[in-house]
């Protein structure tokens, strides 16, 4: 019996939801490329991504998926993800799989 099965005894009336989005809904809202810079703070490398025009809480989503995928750690503050490290290229490329449009900047 795996984790799932455990909670599902313990908790039968939740409902598992996945926080889903679709690439329609992705195209429709997003005017802009999300922009995909590298910078340096404090003398590491960090990779940026900006200009999100969805919800918060589907950043967040977008945000634990890179993390999970890459393996790194990272931050949502305000309407931009920081990501740990330069990646910036497996990032647009898991990005442009989702839907989004990216562009690279800098370096």
């Amino acid at each position: 019996m795996d984790l799932q099965d455990q909670l599902k005894n313990l908790f039968p009336e939740h409902k598992l939801t996945e926080t889903s989005y679709s690439t329609d809904e992705i195209k429709k809202s997003q005017e802009e490329p999300i922009i995909c810079k590298y910078e340096k703070r404090k003398g590491k490398p960090i990779t940026i991504l900006e200009n999100f025009k969805i919800n918060n809480s589907e950043i967040k989503t977008i945000a634990k998926d890179l993390k999970k995928s890459l393996s790194v750690g990272g931050t949502v503050k305000e309407n931009y993800i920081i990501i740990q490290g330069d990646y910036r290229d497996k990032i647009m490329k898991i990005l442009n799989s989702k839907g989004f449009e990216t562009k690279r900047v800098g370096g």
